[in-house]
């Protein structure tokens, strides 16, 4: 699994970031990633949907949002 601690970047690096690691993952791989700006809190579960990447939510707080996506 590859962790990436994205709570010090503001909107839109997270997402951007978060489609990088997507493309370099193969199959079956797991990707958990750490948000703290409410703009990626909102934007990177809605990102995932849309194009239809299994993610569980870890940890949802006021200061974090922890998931792990599977490709």
């Amino acid at each position: 699994m590859i962790i990436i601690d994205l709570t010090a970047f503001r909107c839109p690096l997270p997402l951007v970031k978060v489609k990088l690691a997507l493309k370099q993952l193969n199959p079956g791989q797991k990707l958990r990633v750490l948000l703290s700006d409410p703009g990626s809190k909102q934007d990177v579960p809605r990102f995932l949907k849309k194009v239809g990447y299994h993610h569980q939510t870890f940890k949802h707080d006021e200061c974090i949002l922890a998931l792990e996506i599977t490709k």
